[in-house]
């Protein structure tokens, strides 16, 4: 799927492999290296609130972050590894820059890491200091080498499947445990609160939602919230595709909200802006890219 404005950018989401099922939700692509007339402001991306860990290399060009006020930060590392977070982020590229980046289920990402993930929440670290072993040490480099998109989902994959069916294995002989956590944040969440209740001999619910932190990084109440929020913006997206009037107080509650003002306050909370305003933003600007691949 490709989502740019600008006609000489790229935006596109890519499917991973069967093979990583339960493990990478999708890949994302951005090239910015034929758009030579680009403005500042079309080099930068903004992405919402996620419950999901994230990994992404820079191909070619340099990111940093930018600060609630516009001030950019560092220039960060190549290879780039980062947690859940509870707000929304937002990045600057170089003219030039392409960038592969990797969101993938923390749960996984803990399984094969042993990555402590409420350290990582709302950070965004170098891969060699967040895993501290020579395999994937090489494995960055690897990937901060590749050519183009094709050769970074290879590369990663490649590493990534062992590990994965190793993780997989493991987990899998968890008492009543689910082969593969279903699409979609609300289904996914369900599957994780299911295998919280019955991994163990603590059945309790206080024990459960600490498995869940301990597997998401966050609490099953940020999880909920998220995941309602996925619904509510996929409704809008449907009722604009489908040239239909969109009614915010209906669509508050019909997405589990206690009424308009609840979903303002959420969606504002999750993405920075109004939900009139992020609707308009992700039909307008370019920096919006990633919410239009995404759904």
């Amino acid at each position: 799927m490709d989502a740019p404005l600008h006609p000489d950018t790229v935006a596109r989401l890519r499917v991973p492999s069967l093979a990583l099922d339960g493990c990478v939700y999708a890949y994302l692509w951005r090239d910015l290296s034929a758009a030579a007339d680009i403005s500042d402001e079309q080099l930068t991306t903004w992405f919402p609130a996620t419950p999901l860990c994230g990994m992404s290399w820079a191909l070619s060009g340099q990111v940093r972050e930018l600060a609630p006020d516009g001030t950019p930060g560092d220039w960060l590392p190549a290879g780039l590894v980062g947690g859940p977070r509870s707000g929304p982020k937002r990045f600057r590229s170089t003219r030039g820059g392409r960038a592969f980046m990797v969101a993938i289920r923390p749960e996984a990402f803990q399984a094969m890491t042993g990555v402590d993930l409420s350290a990582l929440k709302d950070r965004m670290l170098g891969l060699s200091e967040v895993v501290d072993d020579p395999d994937w040490r090489a494995f960055d480099r690897a990937m901060q080498a590749a050519r183009d998109e094709h050769e970074a989902q290879r590369l990663f994959e490649a590493f990534l499947l062992p590990r994965w069916r190793e993780a997989s294995r493991r987990m899998a002989e968890e008492p009543d445990a689910a082969a593969v956590a279903p699409r979609g944040y609300s289904g996914w969440m369900q599957h994780l609160a299911m295998r919280a209740v019955a991994a163990g001999h603590g059945r309790s619910v206080r024990q459960a939602e600490r498995r869940i932190k301990q597997w998401s990084g966050q609490s099953l109440r940020a999880l909920r919230l998220v995941s309602r929020a996925e619904a509510a913006f996929k409704s809008v997206r449907r009722q604009e595709e489908s040239a239909e009037t969109i009614l915010w107080s209906a669509l508050a509650h019909d997405n589990g909200y206690a009424d308009q003002a609840h979903l303002c306050r959420e969606t504002r909370r999750l993405s920075g802006f109004s939900p009139e305003e992020l609707r308009r933003l992700v039909s307008e600007s370019e920096s919006f890219w990633a919410y239009r691949v995404w759904v």
